[in-house]
């Protein structure tokens, strides 16, 4: 352990709250998908701050963009119009299809909160007051605070905080009868992933969305789409249900968006909109300048380098790779994912184990539970460094 990771840890230990179960590691420097710890020694980074740092690390655009905008205004707050902040929202209402008002938020948690209060509103003005309850599916994340936290479908992370917020309802994920059965009038919204992240990488099916899309439309509820971790050429196009030729009512989007900054954003159709009048919502740091620089040198990079191509096909790759070595290793039973967001399914309870190990032979990786491994590489990662990956959880595998 170097001094500097030893008198952070020391420090950590004495003043910070004791929330995360951190990794003996710490890291000062990255490029691309490498990072390098206070020895220096190196990486590869599978993980990409759980899918935020979509160009890689230290993308020179990026960083130009936040120290050209730092060196001129930080924050004037959201009472005054905000440079990039307009040009922004065009941006993202544009890849998400025109026809669309956008609201910056600080995180994906708060894109999730602005997206439940912004359907309830619709749904009280549109069709009375007993019209507030949002269905989510099962396994699902949506956030940590009151109302993500009820949101998101994991009994594990809510029963330390109970009660709850009233009004939302749990079904299994791609199980469209259960959907049909519990979306009634007071339902305004149905509101997933359309592959569940923290839940262990579970994509929503073709046909699925399709459906939920049509018996939302037939019901006259809003479809809300979770794309805060497949959002901005992850899967390969800019937001993964485009893949799937539906539309949105409403979606929430942050992780990647600034490459690593904390932003956030809710994306409705302009009649959804117009729900939320002057005084509904707000924040006082979202859509700042610096953040809404950072974004626009991201968005523009990630299109200009063809980003959501490499996602397909090295994802593509990754995922015959990990086939490969289930049928080499025995030690895993699914591999699945869009893009280049992959889990494997372990076949033993070892997946913090073997994601340990890994870092040990400098490659990070998430572990989700006991036996799930999730892989969200920068999008400029390459076949050569997939090979990599490969050599060390089969090297791994051997160990555990």
């Amino acid at each position: 352990m170097g001094e500097l990771l030893h008198n952070t840890a020391a420090l950590d230990a004495a003043y910070h709250m004791a929330i995360y179960a951190r990794k003996p590691v710490m890291f000062v420097r990255g490029d691309g998908v490498r990072l390098y710890d206070d020895d220096g020694r190196e990486y590869l980074d599978f993980v990409s701050g759980i899918g935020a740092v979509n160009l890689g690390h230290a993308h020179p655009a990026v960083a130009a963009a936040i120290a050209e905008q730092s060196a001129k205004l930080v924050h004037v707050s959201n009472l005054f119009h905000v440079e990039h902040r307009a040009h922004l929202a065009e941006v993202v209402a544009t890849l998400a299809g025109g026809g669309r008002k956008v609201f910056f938020a600080n995180s994906g948690t708060e894109s999730v909160e602005g997206a439940i209060k912004l359907a309830r509103r619709w749904g009280k003005l549109g069709k009375g007051e007993d019209c507030y309850r949002i269905v989510t599916a099962q396994r699902s994340f949506h956030g940590r605070t009151l109302g993500a936290l009820s949101a998101t479908a994991q009994p594990s992370k809510q029963e330390a905080f109970v009660p709850l917020l009233p009004g939302f309802l749990h079904v299994p994920l791609n199980d469209l009868s259960a959907l049909e059965a519990i979306v009634d009038d007071t339902v305004c919204a149905v509101m997933l992933e359309v592959v569940q992240g923290e839940g262990g990488v579970h994509p929503c099916t073709p046909g699925y969305l399709t459906a939920v899309r049509r018996l939302c439309d037939e019901r006259g509820v809003l479809l809300v789409l979770d794309e805060i971790q497949t959002g901005f050429f992850r899967t390969g196009p800019a937001f993964a249900h485009q893949s799937f030729g539906i539309e949105a009512d409403i979606m929430t989007l942050a992780k990647s968006m600034a490459n690593g900054l904390p932003i956030g954003a809710v994306v409705a159709t302009d009649e959804v909109a117009a729900a939320f009048k002057p005084g509904d919502h707000g924040s006082t740091f979202g859509g700042g300048p610096v953040v809404c620089a950072a974004a626009l040198a991201t968005i523009h990079a990630l299109g200009e380098e063809r980003l959501g191509d490499r996602a397909i096909v090295v994802g593509a790759y990754l995922k015959q790779r990990l086939v490969e070595l289930a049928e080499k290793t025995g030690e895993i039973t699914d591999v699945r994912g869009l893009g280049l967001m992959v889990a494997v399914q372990l076949t033993r309870p070892v997946a913090t184990l073997v994601a340990e190990r890994a870092l040990g032979a400098g490659i990070v990786l998430n572990n989700i539970g006991d036996s799930v491994i999730r892989f969200l590489p920068p999008l400029v990662c390459k076949e050569a460094e997939i090979d990599t990956l490969l050599g060390t959880l089969e090297a791994v595998f051997g160990e555990v």
